[in-house]
């Protein structure tokens, strides 16, 4: 019977090595996923805000596009519009020019809306001479 004495756990020096390593290998298991939600969680929230600031400049862009529709009728009416997406707001203003030619200035602002909000404008300054169109400078922010 000695060999079998031999085997016995009880009476070796390791008796609780194995419930310790198994629960320090789950306390840094579990700290791993933490970790990894910590770093989705903001991921997620770089996502959001690099969306609201692509769908604001697109608004923006859509708001001066629709005040360029008051250069062929020369009308000065600001357009104000919104959507699930967000709201936009254009305006075209006049200038006399020289020699006749007229100075114009688009602006479109574009809001977003939802969790991350962003807001973007562009301004687009140019002149008509007769029926010629000319975009000077345009800036966007």
């Amino acid at each position: 019977m000695r060999s079998i004495r031999s085997f016995s756990r009880a009476r070796t020096r390791e008796r609780g090595f194995a419930l310790i390593s198994a629960l320090v290998l789950s306390v840094l298991y579990f700290g791993l996923m933490e970790l990894m939600l910590i770093d989705s969680q903001r991921a997620l929230a770089e996502a959001r805000r690099f969306r609201a600031r692509v769908v604001a400049s697109t608004l923006a862009e859509s708001a001066a596009e629709l005040a360029a529709e008051q250069l062929v009728n020369h009308g000065g009416a600001p357009v104000n519009e919104a959507d699930a997406q967000g709201t936009l707001r254009g305006m075209v203003t006049y200038v006399a020019g020289p020699m006749g030619a007229e100075n114009f200035t688009l602006t479109g602002v574009g809001t977003t809306g939802g969790i991350t909000q962003a807001t973007a404008s562009v301004s687009i300054e140019g002149e008509i001479s007769g029926t010629h169109i000319r975009i000077v400078y345009s800036q966007h922010q």
